[in-house]
Order: C-alpha cells, then structure tokens, then sequence
C-alpha cells in the first residue's frame, strides 16, 4: 500500500521534474543527487532518484527549491513543502553536492559554499555587520556549531559539534571548541 501511495505522489512531482529537465542549475542538481544517491544507498537513473527524493526529504526539497529559485518555488510549495526550519539565504553561492544531516534549524548565509557540503542541525553559518562567511570545498559542520562573520573556511575542513568559528581556518583543519581551535591540520 505504501509503495503504491509514493508511485502516485511521484505523479504530482513531474512539475518538479520538468523545472529539473529545463533548469539553468541542472548540473549542479545532479551533482547533489550524486552525493545523496551515494551517502543514501540509492539505486536508479537521475529522474527516478530526483523523484524518490522530493517525495522522501524535505531538506532535499528545500536545496532543490533553492537551485530553481523563481516563483515557480512558491507555487510548487504550495502542495509540495520545503522544510520550513532549513533556511538557505538566496544570495549565498551554494557548490553542488550538497548533503544535509537533518538540518533542523539550520541557517546558511554565507558569501558562497563550496561543493560537497555537508551540514548537521542547529548550525548557523551567518553575517555579523553585513560580512559573511567563505567555506571551500569539501567542508563538514556538524551539529549545533556557528560560524559568523567575514572568515574563510579552507578546503577539506570539519567544524566540530558545538563549535563557534570566529577566525579564519586553513585548508585541511579540524576545530572544535568555544571559541574554535584547530585541534589537527593536516597535508595536502
């Protein structure tokens, strides 16, 4: 019964589809489907995976509304909802291959994001005095850490749970702590 519920929903996403299949950011949807694709154990071709996931995740939902932008985002949440705790500012570059932990209360308002982005809940990455964070590529912040002000985040990074990331942090580095400390750095 269940299956047979998702196989009917799925119809009322082909909206969804048909903005994915004309979209300008559709090269960075598929890299964020790649990334869940792998992270979720999911099989299948780009179509039924984008599918299974807006009818599944609604922090799916919320990036893949955040990458079609327009009003066509509005419309669609009508009956299609975005998760409302999950907030994307619309003037932060995000990379593609974004992958969320259950975001709950997470806000992101940076500058730009990298690709292969991850984030946990209750994360804030915000603005202090109109600047805003930089993070590179493959970064990880997990639950509950903030990140404010006009910093850079290097590539490769991990902010630990709880963190509050006030100053730079290089490429390769692990923090932790209030306020953040490297506590490993390691080589390219």
């Amino acid at each position: 019964m269940r299956r047979l519920f998702y196989s009917i929903y799925k119809l009322f996403l082909l909206p969804h589809w048909l903005l994915f299949a004309t979209s300008a950011n559709k090269a960075t949807i598929i890299q964020d489907i790649d990334r869940w694709k792998e992270a979720k154990a999911l099989t299948g071709g780009h179509a039924s995976i984008l599918l299974h996931l807006l009818s599944q995740s609604k922090d799916f939902r919320t990036i893949f509304y955040y990458r079609i932008g327009g009003l066509w985002v509005h419309l669609l949440n009508i009956y299609c909802r975005k998760d409302s705790s999950f907030i994307i500012d619309m003037n932060t570059k995000l990379g593609g291959g974004i992958l969320t932990g259950h975001p709950y209360c997470t806000i992101l308002n940076a500058t730009s994001i990298g690709e292969n982005f991850y984030v946990n809940h209750l994360v804030t990455v915000g603005e202090i005095e109109g600047k805003k964070p930089t993070i590179g590529n493959n970064v990880s912040i997990f639950t509950g850490a903030i990140v404010i002000g006009g910093i850079k985040i290097g590539d490769n990074c991990k902010i630990g749970a709880g963190s509050v990331v006030i100053k730079d942090v290089p490429d390769n580095a692990v923090v932790v702590g209030n306020p953040a400390r490297i506590i490993q750095e390691k080589a390219n």
